[in-house]
């Protein structure tokens, strides 16, 4: 029988994203025991992962003095781990901070805190490949592609269409086609413009709903002047509730997600989990996610969003309207916990440097 793993997870949940508390549950049906981390209680009776999402988020604060603090802080917290035994495992979401409020210090950290790391996993094989790319202290760990998983579950599923619609204000008329933008709304992702391509489109029985609340005051005034004067844009500007989830995409026809830059999404992943198609640009892991996916379901643009791709795209989610994205059983919570063991466990028994695909959910094009 293997022996009980204990892992630090940071963070171990997450309000805004079940993913790490999808990915912990499942770790820990497998017998492996998951502690959330603290700098104080996580190392008392030590650990044998420290695995860490999201260390990109503390550089998306203006303070630069604050950033730094905390930079040198996980740093210290690193090393201490290191001499404890404890493997330091990063899985990549971003690459780099959003906002890019500190630049140099920014690289600076990336540098120290990539030295540390014992191993990565990648959701996707570009985001490894870039990876390893930007960050050559990668190429000497090992490293591993472990895709995201899906949301199937994760949220109230019972509104129908017209239900939906019907509490969100929305015509329930067959040839009502209605877009929606749903998450966190940040400046990368462009949702002004996507509301003024809206605008731009002449097409009256074309809607738009935006959902999420937007990181600044400055940004939610842009979006709000953006749709200013048009009744077919619907603004829901602010945290949503978990039972509301489903009304803003069970209402829509397709999800699109104008991001300026993009290397994987959980807001694509949390469309198709609702059954809705996505369209998203050709950029980061999208073409891999179009791939899994099939064209039917993800359809990327090259160039900028355009009102005549918001209209083809209303057509698309038309005609995929009562289908099931069955090709998601690929990306089973069950398998994913499966693959992250086993990249814990290789992390663990290391003792040359590899970067390997778990598992079929863990292929590339498999």
């Amino acid at each position: 029988m293997r022996p009980t793993m204990r892992v630090v997870a940071w963070p171990a949940s997450e309000p805004e994203n079940p993913y790490p508390g999808l990915l912990y549950a499942h770790l820990r049906a497998r017998g492996a025991e998951v502690v959330p981390f603290s700098p104080w209680a996580s190392w008392r009776h030590g650990a044998d992962v420290w695995h860490i999402h999201w260390v990109d988020s503390m550089w998306n604060r203006p303070s630069a003095l604050v950033a730094a603090l905390r930079g040198l802080a996980i740093l210290a917290l690193m090393r201490l781990a290191g001499l404890r035994g404890t493997k330091r495992v990063w899985t990549i979401h971003n690459l780099q901070s959003h906002e890019r409020y500190h630049p140099r210090l920014e690289r600076w950290f990336w540098a120290a805190f990539t030295r540390r790391l014992d191993g990565y996993i990648a959701l996707s094989t570009l985001g490894r490949e870039l990876a390893r790319e930007r960050f050559p202290a990668l190429r000497r760990i090992p490293g591993f592609v472990v895709r995201h998983g899906h949301y199937r579950g994760a949220y109230p599923a019972t509104a129908s269409r017209e239900d939906a619609r019907r509490r969100l204000g929305l015509p329930c008329a067959p040839q009502a086609r209605v877009l929606a933008f749903v998450g966190r709304i940040r400046t990368y992702k462009d949702v002004p413009r996507l509301v003024r391509c809206l605008r731009a489109s002449d097409d009256r029985d074309l809607h738009l709903i935006v959902a999420g609340r937007p990181s600044s005051p400055t940004l939610e005034r842009e979006v709000r002047e953006a749709a200013a004067g048009d009744e077919r844009v619907r603004l829901f500007l602010g945290r949503i509730p978990d039972d509301e989830v489903q009304l803003y995409l069970r209402a829509a026809d397709v999800v699109v997600l104008p991001y300026q830059e993009i290397l994987n999404s959980g807001s694509a992943l949390l469309a198709l989990s609702f059954d809705r198609p996505v369209l998203v640009p050709d950029r980061g892991a999208m073409g891999e996610l179009a791939e899994l996916a099939g064209p039917e379901w993800v359809r990327t643009y090259r160039g900028e969003l355009t009102p005549a791709l918001l209209g083809t795209a209303a057509a698309w989610g038309v005609a995929a309207r009562g289908r099931i994205c069955t090709e998601l059983a690929r990306l089973d919570w069950d398998e994913l916990a499966t693959q992250t063991d086993r990249a814990f466990r290789a992390v663990l028994d290391a003792a040359a440097p590899v970067a390997v695909e778990l598992g079929s959910a863990g292929s590339a094009g498999s």
